[in-house]
C-alpha cells in the first residue's frame, strides 16, 4: 500500500460524509478504535473547511490527504483559506451547538495543528497506530 493517499473534494457540505468514506476504507485493515477515530477527525477538519473557509464558497475544494507510518496516521485536509485562524473554542454550556469540532480533534490525535494562513492552510492531526 502507498505510503500517502490524497483526493480533492468540491466544497459542498454533502462531500464531508464523502470524505469519511474515502479515509473509513482507507483503514479498512487497521483496528476499530483507529478508523472511528480518524474518521471524527476527517469530518470535522473537512466540515470546517466547508463551514469557515473560502472551500465552501462557489466553486471550492478541499483535499484530504493521509499518511502511513509505522507508528502513526496523519490525516490532512487543505482548504482554501479564510479570514479567521482555526482555533480550539471553549464551550460554556452544553445548550451551544456548535463549536466543539476541534475539541474532538484533539481528544482524538496524539497531535494536531495548523499550517498556513488566509490564502490556504493545512489542518493536519496524527493518530497512533498502536492505540496510544
Amino acid at each position: 500500500m502507498p505510503k500517502m493517499w490524497h483526493r480533492a473534494f468540491p466544497g459542498l457540505a454533502w462531500q464531508v460524509a464523502e470524505a469519511r468514506h474515502f479515509v473509513g476504507a482507507l483503514l479498512g485493515d487497521e483496528n476499530e478504535a483507529l478508523v472511528n477515530d480518524a474518521v471524527i477527525v476527517v469530518g470535522e477538519l473537512a466540515a470546517n473547511a466547508v463551514r469557515h473557509t473560502r472551500s465552501g464558497w462557489y466553486r471550492g475544494w478541499f483535499i484530504v490527504i493521509v499518511h502511513f507510518a509505522d507508528d502513526l496516521i496523519r490525516i490532512e485536509v487543505v482548504d482554501q483559506g479564510g479570514d479567521e485562524e482555526p482555533l480550539q473554542r471553549k464551550v460554556t454550556g452544553p445548550a451551544e451547538e456548535t463549536g466543539r469540532g476541534l475539541l474532538m480533534v484533539a481528544a482524538c490525535a496524539k497531535d494536531w495543528g495548523v499550517k498556513g494562513g488566509s490564502n490556504g492552510r493545512r489542518i493536519w492531526a496524527e493518530l497512533p497506530r498502536n492505540g496510544t
